[in-house]
């Protein structure tokens, strides 16, 4: 079974990534500003219209080949894509309502590890955010959730323990206040571990 990476580890990874990629696009600009402010009289240069442009492609094509390649890396993008041939093991239902989430009769709302689970969120009134977050308060997901509209993420947690739902969309004064703590909680994940067979 392949291991689901966290959103800890992908934005971990993508950080890096990123952060090369936007040295290598200062590095274009630090050169157009260069040439700018360059005295007309002095034309000597290495880096012809056809190595500026050779470069410049090369970014965009880097820049593209990131998502292509992080599109199999970061499951819920492809989860995302796919969600409509995809059948949750349980679907959630939330309403939200006057700057309060309405949960399921019962709380928390107790989900298994690994399991597909697809959140339906509805409002009648206001656009929120619901965002689910652990508890040293770093984002697990988020969506925006429009009114009068079946709001979808589907969602496997790859990691346990207690996680609260906060709004993570403007919706006024009130919003601020949008939190509900302990309101999902994942059972432990255990691991299959391959016996080796003896000889």
């Amino acid at each position: 079974m392949q291991e689901i990476a966290t959103t800890h580890e992908v934005l971990g990874n993508l950080k890096l990534v990123y952060t090369i990629y936007a040295l290598f696009i200062i590095s274009l600009v630090g050169w157009f500003a260069y040439r700018v402010t360059k005295p007309p009289t002095s034309t000597k240069t290495w880096i012809t219209p056809k190595v500026f442009y050779s470069y410049l492609a090369l970014l965009v094509l880097t820049g593209v080949g990131i998502h292509i390649l992080t599109y199999n890396k970061i499951p819920w993008v492809a989860w995302e894509l796919k969600k409509h041939m995809i059948k949750p093991d349980k679907v959630v239902e939330i309403k939200v309502k006057d700057h309060k989430f309405i949960l399921p009769d019962v709380k928390p709302i107790v989900l298994e590890c690994n399991e597909k689970v697809k959140f339906n969120v509805t409002s009648d009134d206001l656009t929120y955010g619901f965002g689910v977050f652990r508890k040293d308060n770093s984002m697990v997901f988020q969506m925006q959730v429009i009114p009068k509209y079946n709001n979808e993420i589907l969602w496997t947690f790859t990691e346990s323990g207690n996680f609260d739902i906060m709004s993570t969309e403007y919706s006024g004064p009130k919003g601020n206040w949008m939190k509900v703590e302990n309101a999902i909680r994942v059972n432990p994940c255990y691991k299959k571990v391959a016996l080796k067979e003896s000889k």
